[in-house]
C-alpha cells in the first residue's frame, strides 16, 4: 500500500471549553444550572440517548461517576489554559507535527464589542509556542461555545446575528491570519443542530424542527461569510469545516429499501451541508467515529452490539476507508481527518483502533484519495459536554483528583512509534 507523504500532518485535537478550564460561556452557565438534574436523571437520559442512536451502553461501568453532579461541570477543565507548554511537550514526545485547538470566543469578546487584549495575547503566545516546536497550529473558530451575550441574542437562530460572528472572524483574521496556514470555521454543525434543536439534550434544549433547519441554514451562511473574510485577509489560508461523517451502510446489503434509507440518512446528516459550502472550502475536515447500519428507518441505527466503546458506540474503524473514498469522489478536495478516536478509559481498544485506522488511510491513499493529515481525538482526557468527565478519549490520561497529572497511555506510545517510522521513510 502507498506510504504516507513526507508532508503528512500527524497530530491530535482538543477544544477550548473541554480542556482549558475557567471558561464563561453559554455552556458553563448551562452546566451549573443543570448539573444536579443531569446527575439525578443520568441513567434514564444516557440509556435513552444510547438506545435512540442504536448504541449498547453498560450503565454499571459508569454509574459511580455519571451519578455525581460535579461530573457535569467543566470547572477547571484539565488546566490546559495555564499548562499548555507542558502539553506541547507531550506533543513533541509523541512525535506529532500538528495540533488542532479552538479559540474560545467568550474569552476574546466577553462583552459585546469589547475585545480582551490579554486573551488575544494568550493565543498569540500559544500559536508562537507551537511554531517554535515545528508543530502546525490548526485553529477552530467555533467549537459549539459562544459568549453569554451572543446566546442571549439567540445565537445562530437569527440571520441578523451572523454579523456578530463575522466580526469575531474578522478580528481573528486581523490578529492571527498571517500566522496560520489552516483555519476551521465550524465544528460539527449537524451534531449541534441534532442534539440542541431536535433532541433537546444540550443548550438551548429546543425540540423544534423549523428552528433546527433555520440554524442549519444560518451555519452554512456563517461558514461562507467566514471563508470570504479569511481568504480576503490571507489568500494562502486553507479554510474548511470539521464535519462529523459516519460511514452509513444498509443493514442488509441486498435490500433496496435499506439502501434508500441509508442514502437518505447520509444525505441529511452529511451531504446536504457539505453540498451548500463545497465552493467555499479548501479542504474537507472529516470527523469519523462510527459506521451506522440502517434498515427501513433512516432515523435509527441498527448496529451490531459489539464491539463498543465506553459510550456504547459500535466500533468499526475500518469504516473510515469507504467514507474517505465517498468524500473524495463527491468533492475532489484535500481531506484532513480532524477528529478520530475512541472513548476507552482502560485503553483496551485504542491501539487496535489506531492500527485499523492507519490501514484504512493507507488504503485510501493507494486509491488516489488526497489525504493530508490525521488528528486524533483527543490529546487529553477532556470534558465531554453533556456526558461530563467519565468518557476518556485522551492519548494522555489526566488525573484530575491528583494535581492534573498527565500520563501517556500505552496506545499513545504505539502511535508515537508508528508516526516516527512513517517520518523516517
Amino acid at each position: 500500500m502507498k506510504s504516507f507523504p513526507k508532508s503528512f500532518l500527524w497530530g491530535a485535537s482538543t477544544a477550548a471549553h473541554q480542556v482549558e478550564g475557567g471558561t464563561h460561556n453559554q455552556w458553563s452557565v448551562w452546566e451549573l444550572e443543570h448539573a444536579t438534574e443531569l446527575a439525578k436523571h443520568a441513567k434514564e437520559r444516557v440509556m435513552t440517548t444510547a438506545k435512540a442512536a442504536g448504541h449498547t451502553l453498560d450503565w454499571k461501568a459508569i454509574a459511580a461517576k455519571a451519578s455525581k453532579p460535579e461530573n457535569y461541570v467543566s470547572g477547571r477543565g484539565v488546566d490546559h489554559y495555564r499548562r499548555y507548554e507542558e502539553d506541547f511537550d507531550l506533543l513533541e514526545e509523541l512525535n506529532l507535527n500538528a495540533f488542532r485547538f479552538s479559540i474560545e470566543w467568550s474569552r476574546i469578546e466577553p462583552e459585546e464589542g469589547a475585545w480582551n487584549a490579554a486573551a488575544i495575547e494568550h493565543y498569540r503566545a500559544y500559536i508562537k509556542s507551537l511554531r517554535r516546536r515545528n508543530i502546525e497550529p490548526i485553529v477552530t473558530l467555533w467549537h459549539w461555545t459562544v459568549p453569554v451575550w451572543f446566546s442571549e441574542l439567540g445565537e445562530f437562530e437569527k440571520a441578523t446575528n451572523l454579523k456578530y460572528f463575522e466580526r469575531f472572524v474578522q478580528k481573528m483574521a486581523d490578529e492571527f491570519g498571517n500566522d496560520l496556514r489552516y483555519v476551521i470555521t465550524l465544528n460539527e454543525p449537524a451534531v449541534h443542530v441534532l442534539l440542541s434543536y431536535l433532541w433537546g439534550a444540550r443548550p438551548p434544549q429546543q425540540r423544534n424542527v423549523k428552528m433546527a433547519l433555520r440554524v442549519f441554514w444560518n451555519l452554512a451562511r456563517a461558514h461562507k461569510s467566514a471563508y470570504a473574510i479569511l481568504k480576503q485577509k490571507n489568500i494562502a489560508l486553507r479554510v474548511g469545516v470539521s464535519y462529523a461523517i459516519a460511514n452509513v451502510q444498509p443493514k442488509r446489503a441486498g435490500s433496496i429499501l435499506h439502501g434508500i434509507s441509508a442514502k437518505l440518512a447520509a444525505y441529511v446528516s452529511s451531504w446536504w451541508f457539505l453540498n451548500r459550502i463545497k465552493r467555499h472550502q479548501d479542504f474537507v475536515g472529516v470527523n469519523y467515529y462510527s459506521t451506522e447500519y440502517k434498515d427501513a428507518r433512516p432515523y435509527q441505527n441498527q448496529n451490531p452490539s459489539h464491539p463498543v466503546n465506553d459510550l456504547g458506540w459500535y466500533m468499526e474503524p475500518e469504516g473510515l476507508y469507504p467514507m474517505l473514498t465517498q468524500v473524495w469522489r463527491r468533492y475532489g478536495k484535500p481531506i484532513i481527518i480532524t477528529e478520530n478516536g475512541v472513548a476507552d478509559s482502560r485503553d483496551q481498544y485504542r491501539r487496535w483502533w489506531l492500527e485499523q485506522t492507519m490501514l484504512a488511510m493507507q488504503k485510501a491513499l493507494s486509491d488516489g484519495v488526497d489525504l493530508r493529515g490525521y488528528l486524533h481525538w483527543s490529546l487529553l482526557d477532556n470534558f465531554e459536554w453533556d456526558y461530563g468527565w467519565w468518557p476518556e478519549f485522551g492519548l494522555v490520561h489526566v488525573d484530575r483528583e491528583h494535581g492534573m497529572k498527565r500520563e501517556i497511555r500505552d496506545s499513545a506510545h504505539w502511535y508515537a512509534r508508528y508516526v516516527a517510522q512513517q517520518q523516517k521513510k
